[in-house]
């Protein structure tokens, strides 16, 4: 997440709640994006540290646990601006200039010298956070696929590059003896059937034989995987988007709810802040006088009903809205209490991390330390593959 403001209620129900979950299922990289963040705040850079801080005490408040999930932030694993580099001397500038955001965001810049190469090189820099962790899955919204398409795209291109050692094929065909004399017959079938024919079968079937292979090393078992598919050593695995099940979370003018949009509800708002803005939030455009009937359908607090209230009470909101024995108030009443409710225990927890500002700085220490070793690893591959190992 970027650190440029306050976080808000669709934060939470769009991403925070769902980290939550994944970060029990599986190894899960959490990090504050401050260099992200710079490319479009690098004239007001004043505001990124404390924003950090308090997404931090976000994070912990809502339940992100430090024991389950490595949480830092971005710019304390410095290997990362390494691997951006290495990777912007592969990767076309077309490639970068095609992503959606990037189009967007030139469209809505009122003054275009403010475009930067940070600005452009933005998703070269998210595909570097994703391939440094050689991740497997990158859980996002379907707005936010091309992102992990063209991390994909990347990695493809500098397997393709650098992942052919000297002798390549020949290295391959020595290994496939090693398969055992059925298994080297069934691979050779399956790889022409592949090649010749796209067979994805085959290539499956293929590809599950070698990884079945104890007598194999890994580098024979990597050098027969590229093979097959003629890409050789796979030295960047391909990410994967998970896509998540997202609550789109209306604002208070009915658009979706953002920080720039200043129809956000603060993730730790003070109870009189909620009911003031959920008070103020549009209605039925149609229903003028108290006595008009309504359609919960074309009303954004009617999608709030969807996120907090039960079956019982959106069938209540629905029959009073239609049959206008209720005003838009006493419709907005049950969500007033029930995202007081919900923030009441988020604050408290919030409350009691502000008051220890030690125990911020070491899980982000010890955070940054994780990730910076694993990154480590990584660039260790990358720097072999395109032969930047000294002399």
């Amino acid at each position: 997440m970027r650190p440029t403001g306050v976080l808000h209620l669709g934060h939470y129900h769009g991403v925070l709640k769902n980290w939550v979950k994944l970060q029990h299922e599986y190894e899960c990289f959490f990090f504050i994006a401050d260099w992200h963040a710079l490319t479009t705040d690098f004239e007001r850079p004043e505001g990124i540290r404390a924003s950090a801080r308090q997404m931090l005490v976000d994070w912990l408040a809502v339940g992100v646990n430090p024991g389950s999930a490595t949480l830092f932030i971005q710019s304390q694993v410095p290997e990362i601006a390494e691997l951006h580099l290495l990777l912007s001397m592969m990767t076309p500038n077309a490639w970068l200039e095609r992503v959606p955001a990037y189009k967007d965001m030139l469209d809505k810049m009122n003054d275009r010298s403010a475009s930067t190469y940070g600005l452009l090189g933005y998703p070269l820099l998210q595909t570097a956070d994703i391939l440094a962790y050689r991740a497997g899955l990158v859980p996002v919204g379907a707005d936010q696929e091309a992102h992990v398409e063209i991390a994909r795209e990347i990695a493809r291109r500098f397997n393709h590059l650098y992942g052919r050692d000297p002798g390549f094929e020949a290295q391959a065909e020595a290994a496939i003896p090693k398969l055992g004399k059925k298994n080297a017959a069934l691979y050779r079938q399956l790889l022409t059937a592949y090649r010749t024919h796209g067979d994805d079968e085959a290539l499956a079937t293929a590809q599950v034989i070698v990884r079945d292979q104890s007598m194999l090393t890994l580098g024979e078992q990597e050098r027969l995987l590229g093979y097959l598919e003629g890409i050789g050593k796979t030295i960047l695995p391909e990410p994967r988007s998970m896509l998540t099940d997202a609550a789109r979370m209306p604002g208070l003018d009915g658009q979706k709810m953002s920080k720039s949009g200043s129809n956000l509800i603060p993730l730790r708002a003070e109870p009189d802040d909620v009911e003031k803005k959920v008070r103020t939030m549009h209605t039925d455009p149609s229903r003028i006088r108290l006595t008009d009937a309504g359609e919960p359908e074309r009303c954004p607090v009617w999608r709030l009903h969807e996120l907090y209230s039960d079956d019982a009470l959106r069938e209540r909101v629905q029959e009073n809205c239609r049959g206008a024995a209720w005003g838009c108030l006493e419709c907005k009443q049950p969500l007033v209490d029930a995202i007081i409710a919900e923030q009441a225990p988020i604050r408290e927890r919030a409350q009691q991390y502000e008051k220890n500002p030690d125990l911020l700085k070491r899980i982000l220490a010890e955070g940054a330390e994780k990730a910076r070793d694993e990154v480590r690893d990584t660039l260790v591959e990358v720097r072999d593959a395109m032969r930047l190992t000294g002399i």
